[in-house]
């Protein structure tokens, strides 16, 4: 194996220089946000899982590749790179994981192995309830192989009941711009970190599904359907407006990891394929969800900013879009 730090993939249709000097960095405190957000009236609503995490300017955010055809391996050595799931998983921690089972064709559902690795590593770090959560059928788990991984780890599968509203909590969004009310899976509150573990993959509505239109996957399908305006006919501003309600609900989430499974991916008819496969057979992890997007979509050769989505999740504040402000670890196994 060798590690490369700070290299992109020759495959890239552009190519960046990267920032090598370390710079030590301090977020902004969850108490600091809190006394913050109580001038809105917004702290005393956003249990501490949902509350985003904001960056100081000085902050560098971080994110590792690893490729390699092992995908449970490269999920494991991602992690292990950005310090471990220890550093993002406390000890008796409830842990929510929102994969992605929604089609079972080929490139376009998380793949098991590494939603595996995912469960190993929070069951390593000792976590004290581990569950996949979502309103996606069983079905869905199922023809996917994740319910198989799901019962062999001895984890749970959480399954809300999309038809039934009284499952979802009404959540204010004060920052949204399109979106101004989400309707979140109640259960969710029950957890104390999220794990978003999706694969980068096309998608006729915006050209791109990444970490950021995951969380989605935990919005009462009711609410989501409000992200397409009516009468959605592609023209730019029924994208634009998806793309705003996207990135206006992860102001109110915070997933505290975010794994990408950009190993095998369809880059046609997505989201739900089938189409023409990637096979980059790279697994991305960090913390800045807004980053991990931002690399993942290099792969499709987008500049990150032309896909909408990760643009004005930048413009939120809630990560780097800039991929030279990146620190970027790559490891091939």
């Amino acid at each position: 194996m060798h590690i490369m730090h700070n290299h992109l993939d020759e495959r890239l249709l552009f190519s960046t220089k990267y920032r090598k000097e370390r710079i030590m960095s301090k977020d902004i405190t969850r108490r600091s946000f809190i006394k913050k957000s109580a001038k809105i009236g917004v702290g005393s609503v956003l249990p501490r899982n949902l509350l985003p995490e904001f960056r100081t300017r000085e902050s560098v955010s971080e994110i590792a590749v690893v490729t390699g055809s092992d995908y449970l391996a490269n999920t494991k050595k991602a992690v292990e790179l950005i310090g471990g799931m220890a550093k993002f998983v406390p000890q008796n921690a409830k842990v929510a994981i929102l994969a992605n089972p929604q089609s079972n064709n080929p490139g376009t559902y998380t793949k098991p192995a590494v939603v595996r690795a995912a469960i190993q590593m929070c069951k390593a770090a000792r976590a004290s309830e581990i569950s996949c959560i979502g309103w996606l059928t069983l079905r869905d788990w199922r023809t996917t192989g994740l319910k198989d991984v799901i019962d062999s780890e001895g984890i749970r599968l959480e399954i809300t009941n999309l038809r039934d509203e009284s499952l979802f909590k009404k959540v204010a969004v004060p920052q949204g711009k399109a979106l101004k009310e989400a309707r979140i899976i109640t259960t969710f509150y029950n957890y104390d970190i999220l794990i978003d573990i999706n694969i980068s993959k096309e998608h006729s509505g915006n050209n791109y599904s990444g970490a950021l239109k995951n969380l989605m996957g935990i919005n009462s399908p009711a609410s989501d359907q409000t992200f397409h305006r009516r009468k959605w006919n592609m023209i730019s501003e029924d994208i634009e407006h998806l793309d705003q309600c996207i990135a206006d609900l992860n102001t109110i989430i915070h997933s505290h990891l975010c794994i990408m499974d950009s190993t095998e991916f369809v880059i046609t008819n997505g989201p739900m394929g089938p189409g023409k496969l990637l096979k980059p057979q790279k697994v991305v992890a960090g913390t800045d969800r807004v980053a991990v997007d931002a690399y993942c979509a290099t792969l499709f050769g987008y500049d990150p900013r032309a896909i909408l989505a990760i643009k004005k999740a930048h413009e939120h504040g809630l990560g780097e879009i800039d991929l030279n402000k990146v620190r970027i670890k790559e490891l091939t196994l």
